[in-house]
């Protein structure tokens, strides 16, 4: 409710219009982002080790439990109406999830081959259904004005604030299923750049992946793109271990933090009171290298973890990040 709230305010603040999300300042120099692709062809694709209910057929497509193998498909989109009369003019339109339609592998995926296609993976946080993943991922790539691929990676979570620790578990369950599609991605010879996106507790299982694939292939590195890691739920001491381990691909990611981050402040006393990396001071995380944004005076609600969706400057930083421009305050 909260998120809903958060998203209808930033859009009747710029007067429906998510482009005013994205800032004129940046349309110069930036073509290829002028309209997401998304928008035009609303087709998500999907990979998740969620296990399917009712063989994906209908709402709630995939559920929390843990599936035997890797589920890869295509999800079939409505996005909000633009005609002034209707809801998303005011702001409390939304974008719709109706199908999905399963596929064999990763290179199925693609629609028309031909030519390269750069990608963004967006990887979901803690207390998420698979249908809210999928619709954050359509509002996070249509927020930009991606043109390329979209896909969201969703692990299985109870969706419930009282299952942390389930939820910590199955994302960290995942990385090898994640290491899975980024390899399977970077072996189509369609595929341009791979982009990700991941929040809270996602950035743990995308940065163990990270690892992985450096770790048995440096070279694949050259295939990723920007990563940016937004209000990240992990250890800050084995963060830093992890970015010293991944050679050049430290240099690629993008750090949104705020320390008055409450749901991290929650996560931190959980841990034992282990600072985690979205909540760390600005000088911390830049040390190490990376590029970070310290959001915490944007973030105007109760709990400021999902300003990637909610706020217009950090929409900004995601884009500036995926387009290899500099990023203001970095």
């Amino acid at each position: 409710m909260l998120r809903a709230f958060a998203s209808a305010a930033c859009t009747l603040t710029l007067g429906g219009s998510v482009g005013g999300c994205t800032g004129a300042a940046l349309s110069s120099g930036a073509a290829t982002f002028d309209a997401a692709e998304l928008s035009t062809n609303p087709t998500l694709l999907v990979a998740t080790t969620r296990k399917p209910v009712k063989d994906a057929r209908a709402k709630p497509w995939y559920g929390s439990e843990r599936a035997a193998k890797l589920n890869i498909a295509r999800a079939k989109l409505t996005p909000p109406g633009d005609g002034r009369f209707s809801l998303s003019a005011v702001g409390l339109g939304d974008w719709r999830l109706d199908a999905i339609e399963p596929a064999s592998q990763i290179g199925d995926l693609y629609a028309e081959p031909g030519g390269t296609r750069d990608v963004l993976i967006y990887v979901h946080g803690f207390n998420q259904t698979f249908e809210s993943a999928a619709l954050d991922a359509a509002k996070i790539s249509d927020g930009i004005r991606f043109r390329g691929e979209t896909m969201v990676f969703s692990w299985p979570s109870k969706a419930s604030l009282l299952d942390y620790g389930y939820d910590r578990e199955s994302a960290m369950w995942s990385r090898d299923a994640l290491d899975q599609v980024l390899t399977g991605l970077m072996a189509s010879p369609i595929t341009g750049r791979i982009h990700i996106v991941a929040h809270s507790i996602g950035t743990m299982l995308t940065m163990e992946a990270l690892r992985q694939i450096y770790a048995r292939q440096p070279a694949a590195g050259d295939r990723i793109g920007a990563v940016v890691f937004a209000s990240p739920d992990i250890d800050l001491d084995g963060f830093t271990s992890s970015v010293a381990r991944i050679g050049p691909l430290a240099s690629k990611i993008t750090v949104v933090t705020a320390t008055n981050d409450r749901a991290l402040a929650v996560s931190g006393l959980l841990a034992g009171g282990i600072t985690r990396v979205g909540a760390a001071e600005k000088t911390e995380l830049a040390r190490l290298g990376l590029r970070v944004i310290d959001a915490s005076a944007e973030g105007w609600g109760i709990i400021n973890h999902d300003l990637f969706l909610s706020n217009a400057k950090v929409r900004r930083v995601i884009r500036r990040a995926i387009d290899g421009r500099p990023i203001e305050g970095a």
